[in-house]
């Protein structure tokens, strides 16, 4: 089984492909977007997915929009976001807007790796105390 399922959302095709094949080396189940809607509108086909990671700098809906609108839609979906072009300012809009986390472009492969496993693990943790308290709750109303 997969470490986790990923939407990667980039603009640049030979970067998508690259890393589509280094991550899936490293049992990462690679799905991948293009553009800010392609990334909605696979998030909303594939609810398997946990982790997005996702340019910040695309033309159209850029990485800020995009992950407004994955928060809005998709609450528990951790999202990385990805910059050649990283500036403090959004790095800290990112954060505030609920990124799990931010890194540079070129980013190293196996700090991608740990942060989206660990983006995973958050995800199904949070998913996990919800199922909990669901149950909690049909369990004490009963009584």
């Amino acid at each position: 089984m997969a470490l986790a399922t990923v939407l990667l959302v980039d603009d640049e095709v030979p970067f998508v492909e690259t890393m589509t094949k280094r991550l899936t080396k490293r049992d990462l189940d690679i799905i991948p977007a293009y553009d800010g809607k392609e990334a909605l509108d696979k998030l909303k086909a594939h609810g398997n997915i946990e982790v997005v990671v996702l340019d910040v700098k695309m033309p159209g809906m850029d990485g800020i929009e995009t992950l407004k609108e994955i928060k809005k839609h998709h609450p528990l979906k951790e999202v990385i976001m990805l910059t050649g072009h990283a500036t403090v300012e959004s790095a800290i809009e990112g954060m505030k807007k609920g990124a799990f986390d931010y890194l540079m472009k070129p980013c190293d492969i196996d700090l991608l790796v740990s942060k989206t496993t660990e983006a995973a693990a958050k995800k199904r943790k949070q998913e996990e105390k919800i199922i909990e308290a669901q149950m909690k709750e049909i369990t004490t109303r009963g009584r």
